[in-house]
């Protein structure tokens, strides 16, 4: 596999209750090493803010891939997750040879491919794709604190904390919660279908 174009891919999002499941897709240039790639959860934001500048910079290519809440709540988390790995892994301005995913399981695609348990800790590509999803999802966090400030988004992440189903319960859902996750269905029950806007 020394010589074929490989794509690491990992997802971050699937557990919040709001926003987008998003994943990344990296094919890293051989002769461009990053040190220091790990799990993104294993090493400290400011140390992931670091890396991703270089993940940009050196890999020979990467894309981030989405879905939406909408999507989430058609299609179901782990389908969700799937589409948006599909989306990065199409969107690479360089198509790989073969592809390997963090967790148990691929998506249904035409791609070589492999799962890794754990992989974002044993793969450089996947670590990389873990480092760049991360990054992009608190990104977005950071910015719906700024639209939602009383939710604490930038804190928690959307992650069901303490703290976010207390002020899921009182505030209501906002038009970016999952709607078919269960505490965000209890609180639209007692919110009667408001959005908080």
């Amino acid at each position: 596999m020394e010589n074929r174009l490989v794509a690491g891919v990992d997802e971050v999002g699937r557990g919040p209750l709001v926003g987008d499941v998003v994943t990344a897709a990296v094919i890293l240039d051989p002769a461009r090493p990053i040190a220091g790639l790990a799990d993104s959860k294993a090493i400290s934001e400011k140390k992931r803010l670091l890396l991703v500048d270089e993940i940009r910079e050196k890999a020979l290519c990467w894309c981030i891939g989405r879905a939406s809440p909408a999507e989430i709540d058609r299609l179901n988390i782990l389908h969700a997750t799937m589409l948006a790995m599909t989306r990065a892994v199409e969107g690479l301005t360089i198509q790989p040879q073969h592809v390997m995913v963090d967790g148990n399981r691929t998506p249904q695609w035409h791609y070589s491919s492999e799962a890794v348990v754990k992989g974002d800790g044993l793969i450089a590509a996947i670590s990389a794709a873990s480092i760049l999803a991360k990054v992009t999802r608190d990104g977005e966090m950071q910015l719906l604190d700024q639209a939602y400030p009383a939710y604490g988004f930038a804190k928690h992440k959307g992650y069901p904390t303490a703290a976010h189903l207390e002020k899921l319960a009182e505030l209501g859902p906002t038009p970016q919660h999952r709607m078919s996750f269960k505490p965000v269905q209890r609180a639209l029950q007692s919110h009667q279908g408001v959005f908080n806007g």
